[in-house]
């Protein structure tokens, strides 16, 4: 299902979080648009300034940018765990601003869960106890607590050890705790604020897969925090790139490399990896103009996953659409000169 056609499960309108005395004042004063000389003359910090998303039903949407671009504060307005200045959040189409303290704390028990850097376990309990403490604090009965746990455990590949304590892992296999633990309650969108960001290389890389097994199965919408380019290529379907408190673009990973709207966003992007990022679809030539096919792939298919295999081939693949539909080919001297690092808007038909 395309984004046009998912539901909006969260989204924001000109949202603000402005810090210093007065803040609020400042904003009803300006109607919601100061500008960058006007907060800095009332001495007031805007660190969330004109933010405007959609993030659909089932899908990744990161927020990325350097530190200090307000990503993260941005995360904790979505979620109301710091007030909002100004501007509009919206959950399954309800004003999550007009929520009451209690009706907030129901919303945060039952259809959010959230994942941070820093892990958070309770030391003097087990992996079991600390997945089903969420669990204990919405009441819910021992056996379920124990029985929703367990299979939580599982499903993060921590099947034997739910009996160690936390001083007993390691920092992958705490994080696959607290992944567990966010989603025992079962969340119906799910807050991830760089959460792998204290991990090592290759135990990053591994939880980065684990998300994606987890998404391929439980089909979540995800908020995730990051200021790791390659972590967002791999894992978004949608990337907002952020700067001095402001998003400055909304698209996918392919769209953010291809068509950079201004020269941040293409400085950003500008050391990517193409091949990682970029589709058949976006190097191929529509129609056929050859008799044979050394091969074929899907129109999304990555250049990474089989630039090998049509190097080798020295022949043209086939590009199809997800019912096997023909819609064009793609020659190996494209994906050589993707490789070779030809400019972007060169490889364009």
């Amino acid at each position: 299902m395309t984004d046009a056609k998912r539901p909006v499960k969260l989204s924001c309108r000109n949202l603000w979080k402005v810090f210093g005395g007065s803040a609020e004042d400042f904003m009803r004063r300006h109607k919601g648009d100061a500008s960058a000389e006007a907060l800095a003359e009332a001495r007031l910090i805007g660190a969330v300034r004109r933010a405007s998303i959609d993030v659909h039903e089932g899908e990744i949407f990161i927020v990325m940018g350097l530190s200090g671009s307000g990503k993260s504060t941005l995360l904790r307005c979505l979620s109301r765990l710091i007030e909002p200045t100004y501007g509009e959040v919206e959950f399954d189409g309800r004003d999550l601003l007009k929520a009451s303290e209690a009706e907030l704390i129901e919303i945060r028990r039952h259809k959010m869960g959230m994942v941070f850097q820093h892990f958070a376990l309770l030391p003097h309990l087990t992996v079991l106890e600390n997945v089903a403490f969420p669990l204990s604090v919405q009441g819910v009965p021992k056996a379920q607590q124990t029985k929703r746990a367990k299979a939580m455990v599982d499903l993060v590949g921590l099947k034997g050890r739910e009996h160690h304590y936390p001083r007993e892992l390691s920092g992958g296999q705490q994080q696959r705790v607290g992944i567990a633990r966010s989603l025992a309650v079962e969340p119906e969108i799910w807050f991830l604020d760089e959460p792998f960001s204290a991990l090592d290389p290759l135990i990053r890389r591994e939880m980065q897969s684990e998300l994606m097994r987890l998404q391929n199965v439980l089909k979540k919408t995800i908020v995730f925090i990051t200021h790791d380019f390659d972590e967002a290529i791999r894992l978004a379907d949608r990337i907002a790139i952020m700067k001095d408190g402001e998003i400055i673009q909304i698209g996918a990973p392919e769209e953010l490399v291809l068509n950079p709207a201004t020269d941040y966003v293409a400085e950003f992007t500008r050391d990517v990896n193409r091949a990682k990022v970029m589709s058949a679809q976006s190097l191929m030539t529509r129609g056929k103009t050859h008799q044979h096919h050394a091969g074929k792939v899907e129109a999304k298919a990555k250049i990474e996953t089989f630039a090998a295999d049509i190097v080798a081939a020295k022949a043209p693949f086939a590009v199809v659409d997800g019912k096997g539909d023909l819609l064009g080919e793609i020659a190996p001297q494209a994906v050589i000169d993707l490789l070779a690092g030809r400019k972007a808007k060169e490889l364009r038909p």
